[in-house]
């Protein structure tokens, strides 16, 4: 009884049946070469992953590099139907004839006992049960045998190591739908009229080689572009596999289709329901969003962990714990199946709630030593509240519960960097009417958010209207704490627009109904800080210094950070100021720091405006020119430059001007293009001291110019030349605070 010899990749002296692979293997190098490694390491290796993701052509690859004695053999799996003629088609696979009495395992165990081979067991996960039975007693018996299996789902044999195998990074799917659609196409090239649209098409199929391979196909008739457009119908329009390929990979639908034939009725369920969620999620969002209606919350685990295991979904470990991902084209399969129940309006309606109660949660947690992890968890958020944001501001009498939620984001919108699209989400929210009392509250309270994001964007009338409203209709219907917010955040409008006076009148007036209705949060503290600003540019630096150093204190006793960002700016400004140099570098960084690890934009580039005069006056004018270019790269994503106003522009062109007459106009402007090529990493790293060698070859100015201190002339006009006493904050900390309680 011998094997019998076919051809194929292994050598034609060896026997074996691997199969030769006619299109050119693209990419996976490393996975090659870890795969490999693997199976001369250990005697059972599954590469497990989504359908189509290529672990049949990955698994046949790595076999080929290998030469066991006796030969590779492939076992193609994906026709067998009944679990108990897996062993007869291992047998056939390996070419096996017998007229004995044995059973086929049996007469597996004869033949493989004494030799060494490498058996590649493909397309199992429907016969998992009688895989893992034939391959355990197989190893056990059979000290020479290796296999090396692919499929969707793990062996869960003893000794298994597994390789999940993820789609291909965008580099390689972009080689491999050109070089598929070269083939077919002849002249077809990736270039710069086709790039963007290839790169997102590449993007929308997740990577999935069968699915890359599917689109190449369609090329032949439809631009990269026109493709694009038909996306919405993936399953329709990717079809047309070679014909001499697996059935289950003809079609992406079948492709995915087959893994949906593989689950129970509860995993459907789960999945189609797992559809709501758009990038990661966690384990409390889905048994809160997906159980009920025949799924117990207690199942929902286990059935989840059934959907892991058959490369449904994938395991992530991230900054805020465990979390699951489903690709796009597993989701759009899903979603087909939740929309046939007719249940998605209940589920994206339970998918708002979570996502609303998280961002509640958030708000109230804002003011704590969890700030970061805040900052963190609403970032991999983003993409799930986008969707409940969307949502409730489609969905009939769900407006005030859109408003609420986009309010509620205030200190993400204003904090973290995302300005422009807080203000999206809430002008859509505000277009939108509400009667009752609750839908009152919730547009209230989007009023002064909405007032708060335009103010530091420097768009003064949206500003000064959206605040008015709020604040008229808060004193109609008796409303303290949007009374409140919205005369602080008008008191912030006056300070960025230059009206010392009226800023502090309002400021103070706020903090005063703050305490009164017993609010304290990182809002009420900014309205701290932005009164020191305005009393720093009245010239009134000791009482700006007491009230920064009590906010500093009670930032200290209660975790917040943030708000001591700002704080510590205006301290660095007084430091500077009374001719401590060091101390308000010292102070600048430790602001900038902050500032940048929650990417907050407005923060960090005030910062850098401030630590670049200080840079000019200890001595080192090219160095602050850089700055002030690395600043003025800034300033776009944040809004208008110093807002506009004279106050906050006296220092930069302090700056400005010392810089230039030191260095003289062309290595000035040369130093500012220099600093303008830095991204935000760049820049903050070099105004934290670790940038290395200066650039341009530019000779310091010797250092320790002595400062001016601060007196009657704080608020002179940024025209003044750097004789005159002109040293103002370069910024305002007018950004942070909101209502814990909405």
């Amino acid at each position: 009884m011998q094997p019998s010899r076919r051809p194929g990749i292994s050598s034609p002296s060896r026997p074996g049946n691997l199969p030769v692979e006619l299109n050119a293997f693209v990419g996976r190098s490393a996975e090659l070469t870890r795969l490999a490694g693997m199976v001369q390491e250990h005697r059972l290796v599954t590469v497990t992953g989504v359908g189509g993701v290529g672990k049949s052509r990955l698994a046949a690859h790595a076999a080929a590099r290998t030469a066991p004695r006796d030969g590779v053999w492939r076992v193609e799996l994906a026709t067998v139907r009944d679990a108990e003629f897996v062993e007869y088609a291992v047998a056939e696979a390996l070419g096996l004839t017998d007229h004995t009495a044995r059973s086929p395992r049996q007469m597996l165990l004869g033949h493989l006992a004494g030799r060494r081979v490498l058996m590649v067991l493909d397309g199992f996960e429907h016969l998992v049960d009688a895989c893992a039975s034939l391959v355990g007693e197989l190893l056990r018996g059979c000290p020479g045998l290796r296999v090396l299996a692919a499929g969707r789902r793990p062996l869960d044999v003893a000794g298994e190591r597994l390789l999940p195998l993820a789609p291909l990074p965008e580099p390689e799917a972009v080689r491999l739908l050109a070089e598929r659609a070269a083939a077919r196409i002849p002249g077809f090239a990736v270039h710069d009229g086709n790039r963007s649209d290839v790169l997102e098409l590449c993007r929308r199929l997740d990577g999935i080689p069968l699915a890359l391979e599917l689109a190449a196909g369609r090329l032949g008739v439809l631009s990269p572009a026109q493709l694009l457009t038909r996306l919405a119908d993936r399953f329709g329009l990717l079809t047309g596999g070679g014909r001499d390929a697996p059935d289950r990979h003809r079609t992406l639908r079948t492709a995915i289709g087959w893994s949906h034939e593989l689950c129970t009725p509860a995993e459907r369920l789960l999945w189609s329901r797992l559809t709501v969620f758009a990038g990661q999620f966690d384990l409390d969002a889905a048994e809160y969003v997906c159980s009920g209606d025949g799924l117990p919350a207690e199942d929902v685990l286990d059935v989840l962990g059934a959907l892991l295991a058959q490369s449904v979904l994938s395991r992530e470990e991230t900054a805020v714990g465990v979390r699951y991902r489903m690709l796009d084209t597993v989701r759009a399969y899903g979603a087909d199946w939740l929309a046939a129940t007719g249940d998605a309006t209940r589920l994206r309606r339970r998918h708002r709630d979570w996502y609303m109660g998280l961002a509640t949660w958030c708000e109230l947690d804002w003011f704590s030593p969890r700030q970061d992890e805040i900052a963190v968890r609403i970032e991999t958020e983003l993409p799930n509240l986008r969707c409940a944001l969307e949502h409730s501001l489609t969905e009939p009498d769900d407006a005030h519960l859109g408003q609420y939620l986009a309010a509620s984001l205030w200190f993400y919108w204003v904090g973290c960097g995302r300005l422009a699209e807080g203000r999206h989400w809430l002008e859509r929210g505000l277009e939108l009417d509400g009667e009752d009392q609750v839908c009152e509250q919730s547009r209230l309270k989007a009023l002064w958010v909405l007032g708060y994001v335009a103010v530091l964007q420097g768009d003064v009338v949206p500003a000064l209207a959206a605040l008015q409203t709020c604040r008229e209709e808060a004193e109609r219907t008796g409303n303290p704490a949007a009374l409140a917010y919205a005369e602080h955040r008008t008191g912030c409008l006056a300070l960025v627009t230059d009206d010392m006076p009226r800023a502090e009148a309002l400021l103070r007036s706020a903090l005063d109904r703050y305490h009164e209705i017993g609010e304290l949060n990182s809002n009420v503290l900014m309205g701290q800080v932005e009164l020191a600003m305005a009393m720093a540019f009245q010239g009134e630096l000791p009482v700006a210094m007491t009230l920064c150093e009590d906010v500093r204190q009670v930032c200290e006793d209660h975790g917040e950070r943030w708000a001591m960002a700002y704080a510590l700016y205006v301290l660095a400004y007084g430091a500077w100021t009374a001719g401590e140099p060091a101390r308000a570098r010292e102070l600048l960084r430790e602001s900038i720091g902050i500032g940048h690890a929650f990417r907050d934009l407005l923060g960090t580039v005030l910062g850098i405006e401030l630590l670049a005069l200080v840079t000019a006056e200890e001595g080192d004018p090219a160095e602050a020119a850089l700055l002030q270019g690395a600043a003025s790269r800034l300033w776009p994503s944040v809004g208008l430059p110093l807002f506009g106003s004279a106050h906050y522009n006296a220092p930069h062109q302090r700056c400005e001007t010392t810089a230039r007459r030191r260095l003289g106009d062309e290595r000035y402007e040369a130093a500012v293009r220099a600093g303008a090529l830095l991204g935000r990493e760049a820049a903050v790293a070099r105004a934290l001291g670790g940038a290395g060698a200066r650039p341009l070859g530019a000779v310091p100015s010797p250092r320790g110019v002595p400062a001016t201190p601060v007196g009657e002339t704080a608020g002179m006009e940024a025209a003044d030349k750097d004789a005159a006493d002109t040293r103002e904050p370069a910024a305002s900390p007018t950004r942070k605070g909101g209502e814990t309680a909405g």
